[in-house]
């Protein structure tokens, strides 16, 4: 038995995109156990429990349907027994949820297990920003590191190349999960900086819902182009006044302007906010319409932006982030991204 036990939590989209990589490398690789076990919340899916659809026909047929998953992957409805013994716990829950997670897991995770983030979002605590990896870690006392990038899961899948980052302040334990999560099409870049990694993760979806807005008002590239730019000195803005000491280089790794082009062209966010601008439904509506049963991180997050950015009195300079705030909670007319890109403070 020397090989790390591997649990993804989580089953969505990108879990399962998650666990196909996971557990393909740790059928074959000493360094892990070859049985992965992934945490399922349990729902019924044409009358079948969905944890016995994925173990008997290795698919989840409802979050990543098409896409065989690796035999080994086992799917456990019960999070503690998911989690037992893990070595390296994958947490790929929507951020809204991981606080309960963790409630439940609290005292039964291995102390030395090092726990990977793979969530894109922030929380507010009573010093401002609180990064969800941290929530994790106050909360199970485990070492943790985050994984973000230009990763779309249908596409990660479906095996198409693409690169992602890996956030871990261990270099020891960064060489470990690149060897678990790395594949010809999956590529894998390690750096220290694991807080602006996260931060980049999060922020993205808050352009991505601007981006989103200009393409159901019907403008083009050149404007999106822009919106990504923006977001982009937004995002570095943001990770200055936050992070301890961010390097300006990790926004050039997939977790920054790769992850964020993406996100302004593919992506749930981009999808949702287009047609919030188009139809004038509620993003709840529009959400439980499109997404089936996915859930969109970009508004929630922007409301947490929100929070922290008036508390530390820098409302103004961030008008992108804010302009999306105000669209999606306050009622403000959708034009209004026009409006934040036109007297953006960059250009005066």
């Amino acid at each position: 038995m020397g090989g790390k036990k591997v649990c993804v939590v989580g089953s969505g989209n990108w879990g399962s995109a998650i666990a196909k990589i996971a557990g393909s490398n740790a059928g074959r690789l000493s360094t892990f156990e070859k049985e992965v076990k992934m945490w399922v919340l349990q729902e019924e899916v044409g009358g079948r429990q969905l944890t016995d659809i994925i173990n008997t026909e290795h698919e989840n047929v409802k979050y990543l349907p098409g896409h065989k998953l690796p035999p080994n992957v086992v799917a456990e409805p019960d999070l503690l027994k998911a989690c037992a013994g893990a070595d390296i716990l994958l947490f790929v829950v929507p951020h809204q949820f991981i606080g309960q997670v963790c409630d439940q897991l609290k005292g039964h995770v291995k102390k030395d297990a090092v726990g990977v983030s793979l969530i894109k979002g922030v929380d507010e605590g009573p010093d401002g920003l609180r990064l969800i990896s941290d929530i994790i870690q106050e909360k199970l006392g485990i070492e943790m590191s985050v994984l973000m990038g230009a990763n779309i899961a249908n596409e990660v899948a479906e095996e198409k190349f693409c690169e992602t980052t890996i956030g871990c302040k261990n270099a020891q334990h960064g060489q470990m999960l690149k060897e678990l999560m790395q594949t010809p099409n999956f590529r894998v870049t390690v750096v220290q900086d694991s807080d602006t990694v996260e931060i980049c993760g999060a922020l993205k979806n808050v352009v991505a819902v601007g981006a989103g807005f200009c393409d159901g008002l019907g403008y083009g590239d050149n404007t999106k182009a822009a919106v990504i730019r923006l977001g982009l000195m937004e995002m570095i803005g943001f990770a200055k006044l936050f992070c301890k000491g961010p390097t300006t280089s990790t926004f050039l790794q997939s977790c920054g302007i790769a992850d964020l082009i993406t996100t302004c062209y593919g992506g749930r966010n981009r999808k949702v906010a287009e047609a919030f601008a188009k139809t004038g439904k509620s993003i709840e509506q529009l959400e439980k319409e499109l997404l089936s049963g996915q859930k969109l991180q970009g508004p929630q997050t922007s409301a947490e932006l929100h929070r922290i950015l008036k508390s530390k009195n820098v409302v103004e300079k961030f008008p992108l982030f804010t302009a999306v705030y105000q669209i999606c909670y306050e009622g403000k007319p959708v034009t209004d991204v026009i409006k934040c890109l036109q007297n953006h403070p960059e250009h005066m």
